[in-house]
């Protein structure tokens, strides 16, 4: 059986030269693979490698679900190569992402919800999410602004608000998950939300809520009965 090469391929049929002629929409996942590693193996021609890539995950979406210990177990993919795939694939997620924020209007504590739902409903670390929000209540961007431990993290106002005042936002909405899959707020969490509403005043940029993203469903503090600003 012939071994799958770039040197078989004409050149304006190889991946990098398709890419410059007709656009990455163009390629297939195994290309864009094989552009993204640069090289094979010692045994493996690029295009062979990227091929079982695609074979053993089954698609992109699965690549970026994908661990860094299962990318290690297909022969070829050394460290660096996994470390490739996936900040690769992680930046074309979040480009999507921000891409889809900055069209979205949150009306009720569920739309913030079903924005941040897929980033956060499986994270085992307690991620802290910043939701920041125009005049009109479309979202301008969100960003993770703390990470902390399977149980617990750790938020002080200045890095709520900085992105606020950075983007010149109108409103924002705070977010975190609780890798346990439950969302009732603790005492640690109403004691911070009260005190970002605090800072929310002095700053006089409103908060609008504060949602905890459990598995499958989430809290809403203004639900929940936590007084917050009237939204302007």
């Amino acid at each position: 059986m012939t071994t799958y090469t770039m040197q078989h391929l004409p050149v304006e049929d190889r991946p990098r030269e398709r890419l410059k002629r007709f656009g990455a929409e163009s390629l297939s996942a195994v290309e864009l693979i094989a552009i993204i590693l640069g090289s094979g193996s010692k045994t493996k021609p690029v295009m062979q490698l990227a091929q079982e890539i695609v074979s053993r995950f089954g698609g992109l979406r699965e690549l970026g679900e994908a661990t860094l210990s299962e990318l290690l177990e297909i022969k070829g993919v050394g460290m660096a190569k996994a470390i490739q795939l996936k900040a690769a694939v992680h930046f074309g997620s979040r480009v999507s992402r921000q891409g889809m924020s900055s069209r979205y209007r949150i009306d009720h504590p569920s739309d913030a919800y079903y924005l941040l739902k897929e980033e956060l409903e499986q994270e085992k670390r307690e991620l802290f999410v910043v939701i920041l929000q125009d005049t009109k209540g479309v979202v301008i961007c969100h960003e993770v602004i703390s990470i902390g431990s399977l149980s617990h993290t750790l938020v002080h106002p200045r890095e709520v608000f900085y992105p606020a005042i950075r983007h010149k936002a109108a409103s924002l909405i705070v977010a975190h998950n609780h890798p346990s899959g439950d969302p009732t707020p603790s005492a640690q969490d109403i004691e911070l939300t009260k005190v970002l509403i605090e800072a929310s005043t002095l700053m006089g940029i409103p908060l609008n809520d504060h949602i905890i993203v459990g598995r499958q469903h989430y809290t809403s503090l203004r639900e929940f009965g936590i007084p917050f600003i009237c939204r302007h």
